[in-house]
């Protein structure tokens, strides 16, 4: 066969075919005339040459392979020499992961210290007390009702809607990308020497909005290295007031602010009443390329939850 023919059964061009001829992985057949007569043989060679391209084995080391096919094996990776290439591929691979995934940790220990630059509070792990009050939830908190009131929203088409968050940018959630997005969703995070609404601490799932946001500070780097691309805490209060958050509680990560509850109304979210305000409940939403995920609700204790959030990273590898 001509070798436009070749290239059409096996899948590439014919550029890659006389590629492959200069290094000696195929020997076509000459006819009387000068021309290359192909035959099954060198489709299957060719076929298997893609193949291992497509694993990350460059067209120069297939050669193992190739070999073991022309001493009648069934697979090419029958012979011990074979498998000893898929060995040195892995080391290869393994190696370039380990030197990305450094270069990765690298990245989010300048993000963290970008994030904190110039607000006089000290990145996670420096110089940081964790005996702070604010962390510090009564033993008697009461938990929220498991009451199905999220249970919609799974496979729910983000909405397009923008909101701003601390950094004065317009946050559409129908476009985060393909990059999971972690958007825990809170009542209101109290400031200090500021009343919270009467009764707050008896309300379930109302208490404890600050040591939840420093649990997602904490746990920041982990959360991207196990495959979040953003995370937004998200709530009712104005952008000045998180603005406020950010800085105080050194957080690595902006929030969005949604002072009419568009978000609530657009979702079905559940909401409550307090100090005559409207309020979300307290929920955490995975958004993947504009569409929900995943949804953690209720969510208990709130301290906790960060971690959680990690754990179902995890567990759920993209």
């Amino acid at each position: 066969m001509k070798i436009s023919e070749l290239a059409r059964q096996a899948g590439v061009t014919t550029k890659a075919v006389r590629y492959y001829e200069s290094l000696g992985l195929i020997t076509p057949e000459r006819l009387a005339n000068g021309y290359r007569d192909y035959t099954g043989d060198d489709v299957r060679l060719v076929r298997e040459i893609r193949t291992l391209q497509q694993l990350g084995i460059p067209v120069e080391r297939t050669r193992p392979f190739l070999e073991c096919l022309a001493t009648g094996r069934a697979h090419a990776d029958d012979c011990p020499a074979s498998l000893a290439s898929y060995r040195e591929a892995i080391d290869q691979l393994t190696e370039r992961i380990e030197a990305l995934t450094a270069r990765r940790a690298t990245l989010i220990a300048h993000l963290n210290a970008a994030a904190h630059r110039g607000s006089g509070v000290a990145p996670p792990g420096e110089g940081r007390s964790r005996g702070e009050d604010y962390l510090t939830l009564p033993a008697d908190l009461p938990a929220p009702e498991a009451d199905g009131a999220a249970d919609h929203l799974p496979g729910t088409k983000a909405p397009g809607i923008a909101l701003f968050d601390t950094a004065g940018r317009a946050v559409r959630l129908d476009a985060l990308g393909p990059r999971r997005t972690v958007i825990y969703v809170y009542p209101l995070t109290g400031r200090p020497g500021t009343d919270l609404p009467e009764g707050w601490s008896s309300i379930p799932g109302a208490r404890g909005c600050t040591a939840e946001a420093c649990g997602f500070r904490d746990h920041f780097q982990e959360l991207l290295e196990a495959g979040a691309g953003r995370v937004f805490g998200l709530s009712s209060q104005d952008t000045d007031y998180q603005s406020e958050v950010v800085e105080r509680l050194g957080l690595p990560f902006d929030m969005l602010s949604d002072p009419v509850l568009g978000l609530a109304d657009a979702l079905g979210l559940p909401t409550f009443e307090a100090g005559g305000m409207r309020l979300f409940k307290r929920l955490t939403l995975i958004v993947r390329d504009g569409v929900i995920e995943h949804v953690f609700h209720p969510v208990f204790p709130p301290n906790e939850h960060a971690g959680q959030v990690l754990d179902w990273l995890r567990a759920n590898p993209l």
